[in-house]
Order: C-alpha cells, then structure tokens, then sequence
C-alpha cells in the first residue's frame, strides 16, 4: 500500500512540475510580447524615396491602382488560419496556413502582383500586406522588390503590423512581422504622413492585430494652390459586430471631409475589407455569405464623396480553403473613393484568379477639374 501511495505521489509532483513549467512558460512569453508592444505614433512623417520633380496637371488624365498582395503567401491552394466559413450545406470550413510555403513562393507571387500592375502604367499605385521583414514571408523584402520595379516612381511604406514573434497557430507560428502600406508615384509628392486608426486594444487581440494605419500622401500640382491627396487604406476584417471598423471610418471621414473643405482632389483607395460594390451575391459559390462581409455605399461617406468600384470581376476570395472557382466565396471589397471635383472615367477589376494573392488588383482613370 505504501508504494501504491509512493507512486501516486511521484506521479502527482511530475504532473504539478510539468504544469508549473507551462505555467512559468506562458508567463514569460505574455511578458515578452508586453515589452514589445507599442502603438506607431499618430501623425508620423513618412520619408519618400526617389521622388521626381514633375508636377500633376489638372485636366489631365491619370491611371491609380490598388492591390493587396497578401504577404506573397496566397497561391490557389493557400488558406489563412484566421479566416472562416460555411458551405451552404452546413459543413463548416476553417483556414489553416499562416507562412507561406517558401521563400521562392514569396518571390514569385510577389514578381507576379508587380509585373500585373507594371503592365498598365500606371501614374499611381497603391499596395496592401508589404512585408519588409517576416517569419511568414520567409524574410524575403516584398517593399525592395517594389522598389526596383518602379524605379522612376516616388515610393513611401507606413507600418501597420509589427508584431513580436508570435506562436500562433501551434502547428505554423506566424512569426515576427514588420509590413505595411505602400504608396508610389511618378509625380512630386510633397508630403506623406501616417495616421493611426483606431484598433481593438482588448487583451490579447491586440497583441494579434495589425496596428491599422492609412497614410495620406500630397501630390504636387502645376500652377494651382491645391493638392491632389491620395490616401492608402486598408480597414480592419474579423471584427465582430463592425465596432472598430465603424470607428475606422468615422476617421476616414473626418479627413476626407477636413481636405476637401480645404479645396484639394482626395482619392482613397485600397483594401476596405466592405463590400463596396453591392457584390455579396454576384458571383457562383458553394459557401453562405462570409460573416465578415458588410456593405458600404455612398450614404457611408462624407458630403461630397462616392465610391468608384466595379463588379465586372471579383477582387478577393475567401481563405477558409483553397481557391476554386464558382466553389470559393468572392467579393468586391477593394477600390477607391473619390471627391467629387475628381472624374471617375473608367475603373476595372482585373482578374488574375487569385493567381498571386487572395486579392485581385483594381485599376481606375481619373481626371481632377
């Protein structure tokens, strides 16, 4: 009896040992991603690399694009483990990639996405999910690459994720992160700044979340006391009940409103994770409506304000599994927002099939009057 007891014992103290090491474990990494949390300051000056000294014109044509390129990870057959769904025969579906497969994945997608805008010639160019420096990009520098594909071009980067070596998910740790949202132009910016949205600082999402930012860059214009303000967005996904996302936008429209009653041409665009092209249902799919699709419209914005979208191809799909046309779930929640003294003359969706990103770019012609 007494080595029965003796035995129950030892096993007793193994069990507290192991359970007092996860314990002390977890302690130590919860103060480790403490100390290296911070929020970016609101109303950083961004540098700009390389900018040219010609003037936009008023009256002129010019050409913007928008595409998030998703870290470089999201070939056809990659999930994202934060993103969720449902067949519409009740079988549920959860995502499961965090890293992508490889460096040389990273570098592919990555010379894709660029070489898809490169050929439109664009004026502008806007880029979501940039990784300068990560775990899950293979610390392959998605932001250089840009850069030396658009070497005539003014580039800028505002941070928006800087994570600490996050062990999350277990089975694929996404790693640390430095990435952001990149802003270029063939013409004289004057002036780039990033501003910080509001984000959920609940614990522990906020050491989870991205540290969501727009920037607003100033282009200079040929003989006029205006400028043209294009600002980068990309508003925040998987918030439940679209409590940050409303904050979000009350500040986008703060500043939307604030430069145009100074007089200047305002274009925003980028990923804002809304669907803003009444495209919930268009296209075939097996899934219900993804959870994390809200409708934006006209009536969302500031006076003097109106999406330009188009809906003649999807512009991001679902990664609560791989890519399968007429399968996955598909929407329009990319595209651009613009004053109203700025002419929309044409925009379209161009459709890669999600070839390089969970995203496909959109581009739109424009002219200010």
């Amino acid at each position: 009896m007494e080595k029965k007891k003796s035995w129950w014992k030892i096993l007793l103290a193994i069990i507290a040992s192991i359970l007092i090491l996860i314990i002390l474990i977890l302690g130590i990494y919860v103060a480790y991603i403490s100390i290296q949390y911070y929020r970016i300051e609101d109303n950083q000056g961004i540098s700009i690399t390389n900018n040219p000294s010609l003037s936009a014109t008023i009256g002129e044509e010019y050409t913007i694009s928008t595409y998030n390129i998703g870290f470089g990870a999201y070939t056809q057959d990659f999930s994202f483990f934060m993103d969720y769904g449902e067949t519409k025969d009740g079988v549920k579906l959860t995502g499961t990639g965090s890293v992508a497969k490889d460096k040389d994945t990273v570098i592919t997608n990555t010379t894709g996405a660029v070489n898809v805008i490169k050929e439109h010639s664009v004026d502008f160019a806007l880029f979501q999910e940039v990784d300068i420096d990560g775990d899950r990009s293979h610390h392959y520098n998605q932001y250089e690459h840009i850069q030396n594909n658009f070497d005539n071009y003014a580039s800028s980067i505002s941070l928006n994720f800087h994570s600490a070596y996050l062990f999350y998910p277990l089975h694929s740790p996404h790693g640390k992160t430095e990435a952001g949202i990149a802003t270029l132009s063939k013409y004289n910016i004057t002036n780039a700044v990033r501003r910080s949205l509001p984000v959920d600082e609940s614990f522990p999402t906020k050491f989870f979340d991205l540290d969501r930012c727009i920037q607003v860059t100033r282009v200079d214009i040929a003989d006029s006391d205006k400028e043209l303000v294009i600002i980068n967005v990309h508003l925040s996904a998987y918030d439940e009940g679209g409590v940050i996302r409303k904050k979000q936008l009350e500040m986008l429209n703060s500043i939307l409103a604030d430069e145009y009653n100074k007089g200047n041409y305002v274009i925003a665009g980028g990923d804002f994770n809304h669907d803003i092209a009444n495209s919930a249902n268009l296209w075939e799919t097996n899934r219900k409506k993804a959870e994390w699709v809200y409708v934006l419209d006209n009536s969302n914005l500031a006076e003097h304000y109106r999406f330009v979208s188009s809906n003649n191809a999807p512009t991001c799909r679902s990664t609560d599994g791989p890519y399968v046309k007429g399968e996955s779930y598909t929407v329009v929640i990319d595209g651009f927002i613009c004053s109203d003294n700025v002419s929309d003359i044409d925009i379209v969706n161009i459709d890669t099939d999600f070839a390089y990103s969970d995203h496909n770019p959109s581009i739109m012609k424009f002219r200010m009057n």
